[in-house]
């Protein structure tokens, strides 16, 4: 089994021996065994709150790189009639405190039948649900792989 504990930079010349396709509920544990879509096992033991993008590059050697995929996974793809209309649908997830992939066009999220039913509610919106990759907002608190902003001197915990 791989044990993978780094991402590494997306410029590195490294080759791509695997890729690992996860869910973006996946790509959110840190440390857990996942089978790489060419059936090597892997142990992902990656800083606590790392969450994975599609696109990231992973390390457990100097000259060893496996690909992570964003799987694609059933989805809800809201649209609006107006702008305001897709403005306040995002309003009131973010309320509840929904994942969403922000677009903009279109919201994603996970298929919930009590949110979906909420968005009938507001009208104004066209619910369809399909098999996509998912890469949800990671929000304002959570720690990512993807912060390119220099720290601020302080924690906050």
């Amino acid at each position: 089994m791989l044990t993978v504990n780094r991402i590494l930079p997306p410029d590195g010349a490294a080759p791509v021996v695997a890729t690992l396709s996860l869910t973006a509920s996946d790509r959110a544990k840190s440390r857990h065994r996942f089978t790489a879509d060419d059936g090597t096992a892997i142990y992902l033991n990656l800083p606590r709150g790392t969450v994975l993008r599609g696109g990231d590059l992973l390390g457990w050697e100097e000259e060893t790189v496996i690909r992570v995929v964003a799987k694609p996974e059933p989805v809800v793809v809201v649209k609006a009639q107006s702008s305001f209309d897709l403005m306040r649908a995002a309003y009131h997830l973010g309320n509840r405190h929904v994942s969403l992939e922000l677009a903009p066009d279109h919201l994603k999220l996970e298929p919930d039948p009590v949110i979906e039913t909420l968005l009938h509610q507001l009208g104004g919106l066209e619910l369809t649900t399909v098999t996509l990759p998912f890469e949800p907002e990671a929000g304002a608190y959570r720690s990512t792989t993807h912060n390119h902003s220099p720290s601020h001197g302080h924690d906050h915990n």
